[in-house]
């Protein structure tokens, strides 16, 4: 196996480059997750607000989006946290005024958690300088490139959401 990472990131089997190691979009996938982890966890820390915050949020407008209930054992869920470390979460969130805590209408025994509007200005201002430079940079493409660019991230991501879903079966 070729090394040029960290000893304790294995290189992938499949896809390899010129080398046998492994092919250079993995290397850039890996370094892109890397900065852009790099990324949330700065531009977070000066809101007051760890990763763990953030892909909450995300978690609760993605499934907002979709017209979706998101409650605290949809988020403990997705975010692979324990009932403790979702309740400290929520907790969190609800005392730094970016999460509410609303009763269903219907069965006031289930909590929803909804995003608040300063949660989505924070998050606007967190993401808005990434945004920008991401967007200046994909203007340097074609549509047709962005085409293709977004097939192969679509592809990515089934491939990653497949290999977790079949590390968690073992």
């Amino acid at each position: 196996m070729a090394a040029s990472g960290p000893a304790d990131m294995p290189h992938p089997p499949a896809a390899p480059g010129q080398n046998g190691g492994p092919h250079p979009l993995v290397r850039l996938l890996q370094e892109f997750t890397l900065e852009a982890n790099r990324y949330v966890d700065t531009a977070g820390g000066r809101k007051d607000m760890h990763r763990t915050d953030l892909n909450a949020l995300a978690v609760i407008m993605r499934h907002t989006a979709k017209g979706n209930p998101v409650t605290p054992g949809l988020l403990r869920k997705e975010l692979h946290l324990s009932s403790p470390a979702t309740t400290a979460l929520i907790d969190r969130l609800d005392s730094s005024g970016h999460v509410v805590r609303e009763r269903d209408s219907s069965d006031r025994r289930q909590v929803q958690l909804k995003m608040t509007p300063k949660a989505f200005q924070e998050g606007g201002a967190i993401f808005a300088p990434l945004s920008r430079r991401m967007g200046a940079a994909m203007a340097d493409f074609s549509d047709e490139e962005l085409e293709t660019v977004s097939r192969f991230m679509t592809a990515m991501v089934e491939a990653t959401v497949a290999a977790r879903e079949e590390s968690s079966a073992d």
